[in-house]
């Protein structure tokens, strides 16, 4: 049986469930999720946990199981504590901004190039460590908004100038010889 299936989800305080058929409704100080799952999954809330249960071991059941346990830990998760990327700025004169809720990015553009943030997603950033803090309540967006960021300057190999996630590694290239 699936090791991630099998165990509860524990509900925190303050985060209301609501689960009708398959469909799951999940609402905290954050902010408020719904999803609807494969109808082959059994979702059940005993005792402030949420318990998922599969007809049978098939092979699609099995896979459901475990990833439709760990799609209702992240709602959960998002809307009582939330998530965060973050992305590091590298290479002389790239800088990042806040312009009211806009992230206004300088990185090598002959024009700042301006991010708005989409419905539940928040923008940090700090000018010391040349960070940038992507907040939300719904993990997916909150990597895809990242990942967008990030998609409009890569880091180069060469340099390493661009924009990274915090704990990414970039592969370094040494650059070409020099006339001996």
């Amino acid at each position: 049986m699936s090791r991630i299936g099998r165990m509860p989800v524990v509900i925190p305080s303050g985060v209301e469930v609501e689960v009708k058929g398959s469909s799951v409704r999940v609402k905290g100080p954050k902010g408020e999720l719904a999803r609807t799952f494969p109808a082959d999954m059994i979702i059940e809330v005993e005792d402030n946990q949420i318990l998922v249960k599969r007809p049978t071991d098939e092979a699609n059941h099995r896979a459901l199981h475990g990833m439709t346990r760990a799609l209702i830990q992240n709602m959960v998760t998002g809307v009582s504590t939330g998530f965060q990327k973050i992305l590091e700025v590298n290479g002389v004169g790239y800088r990042a901004e806040m312009n009211g809720s806009n992230l206004v990015l300088h990185v090598g553009y002959s024009h700042p190039v301006t991010v708005e943030p989409p419905e539940g997603i928040s923008f940090e950033v700090d000018q010391r460590t040349r960070q940038i803090k992507v907040n939300g309540y719904d993990r997916q967006e909150v990597g895809q908004v990242a990942a967008n960021i990030r998609k409009i300057r890569p880091p180069e190999p060469y340099k390493g100038k661009g924009i990274k996630y915090l704990d990414e590694r970039i592969r370094r290239k040494a650059g070409k010889a020099g006339k001996v």
